[in-house]
């Protein structure tokens, strides 16, 4: 099965700019076109635009998921900095999640905070306990 630009931006909930850039950027170069020039996408374009969007979504550059398609293209010899590559992300990742959990963890705390105020009808109930005791609470 083939996809239109257009049908893969619906499908991937990208926009079409954002498809013609990557293929600008050489992030896409298996896309084949027709006489007139129009891509046309087959699954396996779009299994790898989904690649690409994970590696986007975890903070990759544009460069280094360009390098990782060149290494795709260069085959077998290129496993071990693919898997390394994989291996640094999911590092950062695992850091950005370690962080999401700290703030999760004050909005968390301020949710109670304030649900305890709202329920109390003031934020004096607070002044006799450690919840929260700053300007900012």
């Amino acid at each position: 099965m083939t996809y239109s630009i257009s049908d893969v931006a619906k499908k991937l909930n990208l926009t079409v700019h954002t498809l013609r850039y990557y293929d600008r950027e050489g992030l896409i170069p298996f896309v084949e076109r027709t006489a007139n020039g129009t891509r046309v996408f087959k699954e396996s374009d779009v299994d790898l635009l989904k690649i690409i969007q994970c590696l986007k979504s975890s903070g990759m550059a544009i460069k280094d998921i360009k390098t990782f398609i060149e290494w795709c293209s260069d085959g077998d010899s290129t496993l071990q900095q693919r898997y390394d590559l994989f291996m640094e992300q999911k590092a950062v990742v695992e850091t950005q999640m370690e962080e999401l959990k700290k703030t999760l963890d004050v909005i968390e705390h301020k949710c109670h905070y304030y649900r305890v105020a709202l329920d109390a009808g003031t934020e004096d109930v607070h002044k006799n306990n450690k919840i929260g005791n700053t300007v900012f609470d």
